[in-house]
């Protein structure tokens, strides 16, 4: 069985490289529109708790 939260975390990069390929003001490193904020801050908090995770291992 795959890793839930591995899982989510590269779902939500996937999400946020795809809004960054088609939003204007939002660049791969930096959200500048609301909803690329949100998508950022999604996976930063999983990208964390993951590597969080790891490092515990």
């Amino acid at each position: 069985m795959a890793d839930d939260l591995y899982t989510r975390y590269m779902a939500a990069y996937r999400t946020w490289c795809e809004h960054t390929a088609r939003c204007t003001t939002c660049t791969t490193g930096q959200p500048a529109c609301p909803d690329g904020t949100q998508l950022h801050e999604r996976f930063t908090r999983l990208q964390d708790a993951y590597l969080n995770r790891q490092r515990k291992s």
